[in-house]
Formats: C-alpha cells, structure tokens, sequence
C-alpha cells in the first residue's frame, strides 16, 4: 500500500497529542506542465470519517498559508468563519476547535486538528516539527537522496511504545526501567541511564538504568554536579552528543568509578520540568559509532515524551499537595443574604 509509513506515522501523532485528525500534504509529483506547484493529501489518520482523501490544497486555507510563507501555524480556538482547514468534507469542520501545523522541509504541510480548545501548545510544535523532519527524511530514502541510516520505521514504531507505557505502567518506578529498556532497545546503545537533581539541588542522582551497572538493591547513587558529563548538562541545560570516532579518551558519563565500563559513544539529553533542567537521559555505547539524524531525532522525540509525562507528573504531586489545605464551603449555589455578610472593620472599631 502507498505511503502505508507515513499513515502510520500520522496514526502516532494523533496518539501523541490526542489529536482528533493528522493530515500530511506533499507536491504532487503527478501534475502537469504548466499547472505550477501542486500539493496533495497524500496520508490521513482520523477517529471520523469525514477527511477528503487525495484532496488538493484549497486556496484560502490555513494549509496554503503554511505552504505558501513556510511558516507554522497554531490556532488554539479555531474559528470556521474566519478560516478554513480545507481537507473535510462540507459541514464536517464544525465539530473541530483547534490546529496546529507545520511546514515539511521538501515542500508540503504536516498539520493536526482536535475537538477541544486550546489543545496545542509551543512545546508540541517542535515535537510535531521534528516529526516533518522525519518524515522527510523518508522521502529522501524513498527517491534516493541522501540515504539516511537508521530503521526509520522501527524508531515509529518504538515511539508508539514509549507513548503507550504510560497507560500500562502507573507507578513510576515501572514506567522509568521499562522506558530505559525501550530507548536502549530502538536506538543499540549499550546503556541507557536517567539521572535528576536531588532535592538539595546542589547534586544529582543516578536513578535508574536499562542494565544493571552502578545500581544495587534500588539504591541511588549521587554525584556532585560538576561531576562528569551528565553533571556538564545538568548546570548548562545543553545536550552532549560524541560519536566517539576521534580517538579520544573514554567519555565519563558521572564519575570515576571501578565498575563503570569504558564508553567511547555518548548521548547526554537534558528533560526540562517546569523551565529548568531537572533530568538527564544518558545513552552510552562500548565502541564508537555513528549517530545519524534519524536516531538523533528519534532520542529528541523520547525525550520530549519523558518531558511531557514528568511535567504531567510535577502538576499531580502539586495538585495533591495543596487539595488537603483547600478549604470547600459548599457543594451548591448559596443564597446571598447581605444581613449575614461579615463587615470590614472601621475606624470607630
């Protein structure tokens, strides 16, 4: 079947975001001469049925503009007598109130629409940008340009897990190895390590791992933070990615220590909570290799996700913490008696 990837590419994206639809426009290379730059609905997912499939771009919509400046679009509370989306069927964009997409780098838009408001955020635009990029990618394997390595497909597929641990694995512990194990399983990274601050924050913990190396019985280990390259990107809030092909010394990913294996290729992530970086995902590989587009982007994506999950988390704990000191005065509408309204004190007081 005919760009069966890319629908399922936009199956995850609905997944991801809990979008409604995800629609993916390309040029259309079947256009005649003369007819100027055409682009198509080439793949669709939706939870209706109500997306015109194989529609060109309508003049006027929010996908011709994006195709037409190259610029991204996010419309929180969509409004259907300002705008049009352009790719459903007459009268069934009434139900839809909120978009978002974003140009695909070889020409086209990659675009998603939800039945609630405000769905879309500035976080989920560069999660959905760095899907156009995969999905480019793709097509330049596809027509034989550039070859990219990497199992492209594989890394969707894998993304479609890690998007699904959070509805099997409530309790935390759980959910992080089963995470690890995953990332380390979709990308061949000998190791795969997830390290966040401790509460002092004046040091980090190695929490958890996809194989046993450092941790024993459950415990943490703790690290200063000027310690090793994880130490390195908790204080910058930068990334470090080393594909170890120079011939320098082994990489330090926390300190030194006597059971810790030597590492040449190296992928240290910062997991940014509540604006700061209060995580470190940490992939390590025995010898050196090469670290392609592709897997760089799929570890962004997973990275995202985790973000994504422990701000979730973050919010909960709040909420938890404060409903014990909320005070409830009714659980209905109260009459207003102005006889019974404590009066502020005055000056005679």
């Amino acid at each position: 079947m005919k760009n069966i990837l890319e629908k399922h590419v936009l199956s995850i994206i609905c997944s991801v975001f809990d979008a409604y639809s995800a629609v993916l426009f390309l040029p259309d290379g079947d256009a005649g001469e003369g007819e100027g730059e055409c682009y198509r609905l080439v793949a669709s997912f939706s939870l209706g049925d109500g997306i015109v499939e194989g529609s060109p771009i309508q003049p006027g919509s929010l996908v011709a503009w994006i195709v037409s400046n190259d610029r991204p679009v996010i419309v929180p509370n969509f409004d259907r007598r300002q705008s049009k989306l352009g790719y459903y069927r007459e009268g069934e964009e009434s139900g839809i109130k909120a978009f978002m997409g974003c140009p695909v780098p070889t020409g086209g838009a990659l675009c998603m629409d939800s039945k609630r408001q405000y769905s879309f955020t500035d976080k989920d635009y560069k999660i959905l940008q760095m899907f156009a990029e995969l999905i480019t990618r793709q097509q330049n394997e596809r027509g034989g340009v550039e070859p990219l390595g990497g199992d492209i497909s594989r890394y969707f597929a894998q993304l479609c897990v890690i998007q699904d641990l959070r509805f099997g694995h409530k309790r935390w512990p759980q959910f992080i190895q089963t995470y690890l194990k995953t990332v380390a399983e979709a990308t061949g990274f000998d190791y795969c390590a997830f390290a966040s601050v401790a509460r002092s924050g004046e040091t980090y913990c190695l929490e958890c791992e996809s194989t046993p190396l450092l941790l024993r019985a459950g415990e943490m280990l703790e690290f200063n933070m000027s310690s090793g390259i994880a130490g390195w990107v908790f204080n910058n809030g930068q990334p470090v990615i080393s594909e170890g092909a120079d011939g320098g010394p082994p990489s330090m990913l926390f300190a030194k220590l006597p059971d810790m294996p030597e590492f040449q290729a190296v992928m240290c992530m910062p997991v940014v909570v509540n604006k700061s970086t209060r995580c470190v995902l940490c992939l390590a590989h025995g010898s050196p290799r090469e670290l392609d587009e592709a897997l760089r982007s799929f570890v962004r994506l997973a990275v995202d996700h985790l973000a994504i999950f422990l701000e979730n988390l973050y919010l909960k704990t709040r909420l938890r913490n404060m409903l014990p000191r909320a005070q409830v005065h009714t659980s209905g509408s109260r009459i207003y008696d102005p006889d019974n309204v404590p009066q502020p004190p005055t000056d005679d007081d």
